[in-house]
């Protein structure tokens, strides 16, 4: 099989995987889809959240953690509720979710999968210090979740490559080079899809399909931060690339963010601790 040829032979293969792979934990799109609706309250939120003991205990775990809470611990969903807000804690509850989804028996593919979480989660806390720091607080957790999301295709794409693998379809994708031109050729429109599929506002559903276009929406702050803060990740290696001659200051995004030379350093610090960061 020619190279040239394996990323559309992929594509079709991919095309007859079912779109519900394990991506989303089923309680995390509750939350999201209740919030989307705007009709919860703060018991609702946490009766949801406390139906899997497991990710309720994962959640209150990163709730604690320096990254999230600081010095002001919680004890329970609801107190988290109360304290974060509905916003944060959902995204605690996806983040958690998405952390133990991002693993796999097959030693190569855990190895991808375990540096685009590094990406994933890096990429989201700093999405949330920039928007915090560059006058967007109001929406610092919505920018924490379109990041954290931004790369979904990639994972769902090494889910079905596991699949299909596991199925004996194929027999290996873990060739570096190959695997990072399928991410290049189809994870922008097999994230945006999954999106769409289980009906995310379209602020995210945008992020996820503009986060690498030549041309996109200048106005729109949030596609900004999550573009520069992907852009960060790869500057310090946090993830699959590592790109460390990476001009930040000289990029069209941080015109647009109005951000210097000091705050790119301590976001590239931010970055630097969360790999060190366990989930």
């Amino acid at each position: 099989m020619a190279f040239a040829e394996i990323p559309e032979t992929v594509r079709k293969l991919l095309a007859s995987q079912p779109i519900e792979l394990p991506i989303f934990h089923p309680v995390a799109l509750k939350l999201q889809q209740m919030l989307s609706n705007y009709d919860f309250t703060v018991d609702e939120v946490a009766h949801v959240a406390n139906e899997d003991m497991s990710l309720a205990s994962q959640m209150l775990k990163m709730a604690n953690s320096p990254m999230y809470m600081g010095r002001t611990k919680v004890a329970t969903i609801k107190e988290a509720v109360i304290r974060l807000g509905a916003q944060q804690v959902i995204n605690i509850a996806i983040a958690a979710s998405q952390a133990a989804t991002h693993e796999s028996a097959n030693p190569a593919l855990d190895r991808y999968m375990k540096a685009l979480w590094a990406h994933s989660h890096g990429a989201a806390l700093g999405a949330r210090w920039l928007a915090l720091n560059c006058g967007m607080r109001g929406v610092a957790d919505e920018n924490y979740l379109a990041a954290l999301l931004h790369d979904v295709g990639k994972l769902y794409l090494l889910k079905a490559i596991e699949r299909l693998v596991n199925a004996g379809v194929i027999s290996s994708m873990f060739d570096e080079e190959l695997v990072m031109e399928i991410f290049e050729a189809m994870h922008v429109e097999q994230g945006y899809r999954l999106m769409q599929h289980w009906n995310f506002p379209a602020m995210y559903c945008d992020v996820i399909k503009f986060h690498h276009e030549e041309e996109w929406d200048t106005v729109n702050k949030m596609l900004a931060i999550v573009r520069f803060v992907n852009m960060a990740c790869h500057r310090v290696g946090l993830g699959l690339k590592h790109e460390p001659d990476l001009a930040l200051i000289s990029t069209q995004e941080a015109e647009i963010l109005d951000i210097g030379d000091f705050q790119i350093a301590e976001l590239l610090l931010l970055l630097e601790e969360t790999k060190d960061m366990e989930i």
